[in-house]
């Protein structure tokens, strides 16, 4: 998915009909090429209450090539290549390599920014509650046709200037909650593909996750 913020002066929350706004939301998205964007990010765990706040930068290229920079709390980059995707920990220097459709699968914020989760197909569409929305905006409360452990509930909050999405938040079958905010969107900007390529460090430890023919490769 591509995303776009711009100005959103005095332009009040807008009522809109749900089911409407998701399609032109895929219509939208389907064509932008790609993007860039800072984020900040709030993960929640309902059993301790602990909040982690997460910021840093996130790049998006079709088909699905992706980088996703956390500078704070601590350096993490994710790479969504083409043939493989890469997590990378700078301060353990420990990098976990995974199929590309194993991780756009199960990583539900993926499926969104990626496009890969389709509002108008996968949800159930209705409009958010009065006031959820900031000026210029609408929100719609998506409940997945077929729920699965990491998805139950999602909110999205869209630009109503560009249709695009401004903000993803998601919770899971036991109340945790991801909020990801996006900011300084730049949409179809010139991303070389050596930015979604990644070679681990000599010094990292190296956990192969991905399953070759006949037996796994060792974790």
């Amino acid at each position: 998915m591509a995303l776009c913020l711009l100005a959103l002066w005095a332009a009040p929350a807008m009522a809109v009909d749900a089911t409407e706004l998701a399609g032109r939301i895929q219509k939208k998205y389907a064509t932008i090429n790609a993007f860039s964007a800072n984020f900040s990010q709030s993960i929640r765990n309902a059993a301790s209450g602990d909040t982690e706040k997460r910021s840093g930068s996130f790049l998006f290229k079709k088909p699905v090539l992706v980088r996703w920079e956390t500078l704070k709390p601590e350096k993490e980059l994710l790479i969504v290549g083409k043939d493989a995707v890469w997590d990378y920990f700078e301060e353990d220097k420990e990098a976990y390599r995974y199929a590309v459709q194993e991780i756009i699968g199960s990583k539900t914020m993926l499926r969104f920014l990626t496009g890969k989760a389709n509002l108008t197909e996968d949800f159930l569409v209705a409009a958010g509650k009065p006031g959820e929305a900031g000026p210029g905006q609408a929100v719609l409360q998506l409940a997945p046709r077929e729920p699965e452990p990491g998805l139950v509930l999602a909110k999205v909050w869209v630009d109503l200037s560009t249709d695009m999405i401004a903000r993803i938040f998601i919770q899971d079958f036991y109340a945790n909650t991801n909020d990801l905010t996006l900011e300084g969107v730049v949409v179809n900007p010139k991303l070389a593909d050596t930015l979604f390529a990644f070679t681990p460090p000599r010094d990292a430890k190296v956990h192969d996750n991905v399953p070759v023919k006949g037996h796994d490769l060792p974790k």
